[in-house]
């Protein structure tokens, strides 16, 4: 009867004061800056999500959602003050779309009990729940996506990579380096010669690195780049005339807008995913209808199913499915978020309630855990069609090789707890 009475009292006050929220979801959002072309449909995709709730639902569990925007122009300093402006304002759950953030604000969220959400960024090891309590990267992380792109090779070569080239072009940060551990790993493993290729931000000047290529031969090219950075690099593989079904971008190299400039030498190009790709999902009908339709789209309306714009669509699907868990475990609609933390740390996410809510096969099932914080780490591939100008998935979500990643965040978490003193969490 309690609950029902909080509820009951929530409905009454939005009805008397319509602007206000209970369910409060801070974007850490760049619209402005060297990567605001990838920031700004990501941005839209999760706002309108939680806009489309509040207009079919009533929010979630009957408590309406808001979305607080803070814009960081991809800067970890803006960043850290957009966090520290917005905690107080009842704040579930932060996901900040900067690694160089997300390292930042480790120590603060969990200082302040508020979950963050990295989505196949950040700190690779937060994956271990037991050392990073409030940070989750589920459904897939940086070295998940080193090991599906070798994985994928494999399958392409027989199973075998030996003797290979591989090279990896990266953005020259910590976002960028996140997967040389892990490929340096397997390549010991499968036998191939692995090489780093760094690009300085933004990664306008990049044909000295492809000149580098030309002259190594590699069999494959792997990108971690983020920003104008892939369409350089992509042009400059069409320069040299690398193949383009040997080259494979990390998901934050892999949207329309990294290939379009392109043009048709961008054909065949593939790029890792850990979402479906396309507007063909029910889901969509509900956003056009309930959100852009009724003239309240975070943006222009535009970027309905390209690749950014779906992939912040289903950050903001996992949030709200994370509340509900939260509101089922603690018996209240309005919950804090202490509460949220629970709900993503019970999150399991099936093809049966993936369907439910429109989005059929659209992404793996997986399930966290306390130990667990990044879910399964399953991997796709996908890969551009310059005539139709789509993106098609060519694989399914597969395993990446826990083997080899899973003593790789054991090494770098306990590394990590030494130093902040952190005692197990689970």
């Amino acid at each position: 009867m309690k609950y029902k009475l909080g509820t009951m009292a929530v409905a009454a006050m939005m009805a008397a004061s319509p602007v206000m929220a209970d369910l409060v979801f801070p974007s850490l959002s760049y619209r402005t800056g060297p990567y605001a072309a990838g920031g700004i449909p990501f941005a839209d995709g999760y706002a309108d999500y939680f806009t489309m709730l509040n207009a079919r639902d009533g929010g979630i569990g009957g408590v309406m959602t808001k979305v607080i925007e803070c814009e960081t122009g991809y800067n970890t300093e803006k960043g850290v003050e957009c966090y520290e402006s917005t905690k107080g304002e009842g704040s579930l759950v932060y996901q900040p779309l900067s690694t160089g953030i997300t390292y930042q604000l480790i120590p603060k969220t969990t200082a302040d009990n508020i979950p963050m959400h990295t989505m196949g960024y950040g700190r690779t090891s937060a994956a271990n729940g037991d050392v990073f309590s409030h940070t989750f990267n589920y459904p897939a992380n940086y070295w998940n996506g080193a090991s599906g792109a070798i994985n994928y090779l494999l399958g392409e070569n027989g199973g075998s990579l030996e003797g290979k080239k591989i090279a990896l072009v990266y953005h020259n940060s910590a976002y960028g380096k996140e997967p040389i551990r892990t490929l340096q790993e397997l390549s010991k493993k499968h036998g191939f010669e692995f090489k780093e290729v760094p690009v300085d931000h933004p990664g306008q000047e990049q044909k000295s690195q492809w000149l580098q290529i030309r002259r190594d031969k590699p069999d494959y090219v792997i990108m971690y780049g983020w920003g104008v950075m892939n369409q350089v690099a992509i042009q400059e593989a069409a320069n040299i005339r690398f193949p383009m079904e040997n080259f494979i971008g990390v998901w934050w190299s892999g949207s329309e807008n990294d290939v379009l400039a392109a043009g048709d030498a961008a054909n065949g190009y593939k790029a890792l995913t850990f979402h479906g790709v396309g507007s063909d999902f029910p889901v969509f009908d509900d956003i056009k209808t309930h959100v852009t339709d009724a003239g309240n789209a975070a943006g222009a309306g535009d970027q309905i199913g390209t690749v950014l714009y779906n992939r912040g669509m289903y950050a903001a699907m996992l949030a709200a499915e994370a509340v509900k868990t939260a509101q089922e475990i603690h018996g209240v609609a309005d919950i804090n978020a202490a509460q949220m933390r629970d709900g993503m740390e019970a999150l399991e996410i099936t093809e049966e309630k993936m369907a439910a809510l429109g989005l059929p096969n659209f992404g793996p099932s997986f399930k966290v855990s306390c130990q667990n914080h990044g879910g399964d780490g399953l991997v796709g591939v996908t890969q551009w069609d310059a005539s139709s100008k789509t993106w098609s998935l060519i694989s399914d979500f597969a395993p990446s090789d826990m083997d080899v990643i899973g003593p790789l965040i054991e090494e770098d978490s306990a590394a990590y707890a030494a130093e902040n003193n952190i005692e197990s969490n689970c």
